[in-house]
């Protein structure tokens, strides 16, 4: 299939839209509007003018955290995750300083770990680091 790709195009719409089709909880509109435009790079893939998956990636220049990958079920089976992850990954690099290093992680839909560690993430904890850690804020 031919699929258009759009790139730091991503919107509170389809953000919503494609959080809702995987039953993901949503964040505000104003909170997720401010971290769509202070990502560092979003992808959008669309089939003729519907949005079908997205991602995104926050970061600083070193680190990068790998977030909202997501595929309308409907669509997912079909290399469209790895074509976002790669081309996320791809965006990292050709932006990367000569001689730099990058930290990039992500956190794992239960379930869905191998679709990561065959593009090369490894689990956490291992020999360089420890657990991996979070903590929600609610207001």
């Amino acid at each position: 299939m031919n699929w258009q790709i759009e790139e730091n195009n991503l919107d509170y719409k389809t953000y919503f839209a494609l959080r809702e089709s995987v039953g993901w909880s949503n964040f505000s509109p104003k909170q997720a509007e401010i971290a769509i435009a202070n990502s560092y790079y979003s992808i959008v893939v669309k089939d003729l003018e519907n949005e079908i998956a997205m991602g995104r990636v926050a970061g600083d220049g070193m680190y990068f955290t790998i977030v909202d990958i997501v595929v309308k079920p409907e669509f997912q089976g079909r290399g469209i995750g790895t074509m976002i992850l790669q081309a996320i990954l791809k965006h990292i690099e050709r932006n990367l300083p000569e001689g730099s290093r990058a930290s990039i992680g992500l956190i794992s839909e239960i379930g869905k770990e191998s679709f990561y560690i065959k593009q090369g993430f490894k689990l956490i904890p291992h020999q360089f680091c420890g657990c991996a850690l979070r903590k929600i804020i609610l207001k």
